[in-house]
């Protein structure tokens, strides 16, 4: 009599290669007797297949698809959704999060988002949530990561060695990095507004989109850019055909790069271009690609063409600023080209500040920056790479910073432009290198603002104003309150580029109305 079968627990990994094994016409007898398991547990994965491979590509590789055995979610996945955009664009930002700021995040969307339940943000759920979306322990408490000079050594010598033994060119060998771009960022010096409720209306828009730039080597195979928003179809591109956009461009709901995205951008166009490209230079159908540090992309065993001839290499931890090729100077010059465009355009059209931002639409930035990554020269990119392969900075040409040039030409141009007059170098170069965070090059200098009240003192208020400075103690009820932040909402839910966190501040305060409803409701009924 046969004894019982041990029982097996597969992992992640091992339910993809029977995946694979069964595409390839391998019995489900066969793949039974190999792993040890029932008949019954193959055709199940089989039936999983769908499931199983969306996980795979949704999670990281740190998070370890050869150990992981289960596929399981969050107790809160609207919790768990947001808390990894808001760590996410933190991450953008380059703000540091240490685990006591992430636990309060998430006990603050908790509340924000009415939840149901007995939370707990404890160190164990953080752990539990670093596991889930492979987020890496920090070196510091509170404090930004230094670049690993020593791992980013190691790496470069091994990368060389590799490309020596594969036989590498350096037309054969991709880099690709992402940023985030607020692509309504207006330098502080153009906005001559009116009147102080105009100054807080039209400060630069915190309107993102990501961009993702790739190029071979040489430089002189660049791929079209990679965009993701978070509408579909944007209003701005009605009657615009996606298929002839200059861009390759994504939707995601908080305009993020997820693997499913990257996946999909990877199969259908980084793998097809290259192929066509290499073949026009009579070369081996055969390149790398290299990306940075996960969790963004997925696993490096999934991402290769059909014959296994292109392939990804991910960058250590913590190497991004020393050797990642788009991070030594190409992602910042495509943003500096764009924005140096944005204020060539508005003295072109000749429109006060005010009118130019109003109407500035997601469509001309993505044509604004499609057109700035293309004047990226190929000597730019060249010397990106002079880490990794030292022999590419023989024909890097001449030094010439790029940026300088056109922050002097820009500020001589926009000096001579009305409303523009106090624009000078330094502050062109601040607005080149700001960020979203940094709010002091995205409203009027603090000079300018004290004047406004003085200028729209003499201007009659409107009537609704008065109003409420007549009746200071008027009573408004929970009723009424409750009807205009639902509207407000609703209002929110139908635009596309409102974040998620404008929202879940009025989510909280439409929870702290109906408690209060609710308290009233249950005091006159006793």
């Amino acid at each position: 009599m046969l004894g019982k079968r041990k029982r097996v627990v597969l992992t992640i990994r091992d339910k993809l290669d029977i995946i694979k094994k069964l595409e390839e016409g391998i019995s489900f007898k066969k793949l039974s007797v190999v792993y040890g398991i029932g008949e019954s547990t193959v055709r199940d994965i089989k039936k999983n297949k769908e499931r199983i491979i969306n996980y795979a590509n949704s999670s990281d590789p740190t998070s370890g698809l050869s150990k992981r055995k289960s596929m399981k979610s969050s107790t809160y996945e609207e919790l768990d959704r947001v808390m990894i955009e808001w760590f996410n664009q933190q991450k953008t930002d380059g703000i540091p999060v240490s685990g006591t700021i992430c636990a309060k995040q998430a006990k603050f969307f908790f509340d924000a988002l009415g939840m149901e339940g007995d939370f707990n943000a404890s160190s164990g759920w953080l752990t539990r949530f670093k596991q889930r979306h492979g987020i890496p322990k920090a070196a510091g408490k509170g404090t930004k990561l230094k670049g690993d000079e020593t791992a980013a050594s190691e790496f470069c010598g091994n990368f060389q060695e590799f490309v020596e033994r594969e036989n590498l060119q350096p037309e054969q060998i991709y880099g690709a990095d992402q940023t985030g771009l607020f692509w309504k960022c207006l330098p502080a010096r153009t906005l001559a507004l009116d009147t102080e409720q105009s100054t807080s209306e039209y400060r630069s828009s915190r309107e993102r989109i990501i961009i993702m730039c790739c190029a071979n080597a040489t430089g002189l195979h660049k791929l079209n850019l990679c965009v993701v928003g978070k509408a579909k179809k944007p209003r701005a591109f009605k009657g615009t055909d996606l298929a002839n956009l200059p861009v390759t461009y994504f939707s995601q709901k908080g305009a993020w790069m997820e693997r499913s995205v990257f996946r999909q951008w990877f199969d259908k166009y980084f793998v097809p271009q290259v192929q066509k490209h290499l073949k026009s230079k009579g070369l081996l159908e055969k390149a790398v690609l290299l990306l940075d540090f996960p969790p963004a992309h997925p696993d490096e065993e999934m991402l290769s063409s059909a014959d296994g001839r292109i392939i990804v290499k991910y960058l250590p931890p913590n190497v991004t600023s020393l050797i990642q090729p788009m991070s030594q100077g190409v992602l910042a010059t495509v943003k500096r080209y764009y924005r140096a465009g944005l204020m060539q355009k508005f003295v072109e059209e000749g429109i006060d500040p005010k009118t130019f931002w109003k109407n500035l639409t997601v469509l001309d930035a993505i044509f604004e920056v499609s057109r700035a990554w293309n004047m990226i020269k190929s000597s730019t990119i060249t010397k990106a790479w002079k880490k990794l392969i030292p022999a590419s900075e023989e024909n890097a040409g001449v030094n010439i910073d790029e940026g300088a040039i056109l922050a002097a030409n820009l500020a001589t141009v926009l000096q001579s432009t009305e409303a523009c007059e106090h624009v000078d170098i330094e502050n062109i170069n601040q607005w080149f290198d700001s960020r979203r965070k940094d709010s002091s090059h995205q409203g009027l200098p603090d000079c300018e603002r004290t004047e406004q009240p003085c200028k729209a003192a003499g201007k009659r208020p409107s009537g609704k104003v008065r109003k409420a400075e007549l009746n200071p103690e008027r009573h408004i009820s929970h009723r009424v309150a409750l009807e205009w932040t639902e509207n407000l909402l609703d209002y929110l839910e139908q635009q596309d580029d409102m974040l998620l966190s404008d929202k879940l501040v009025l989510r909280r305060l439409r929870t702290i109305i109906r408690r209060k409803q609710k308290i009233q409701s249950t005091k006159s009924h006793s």
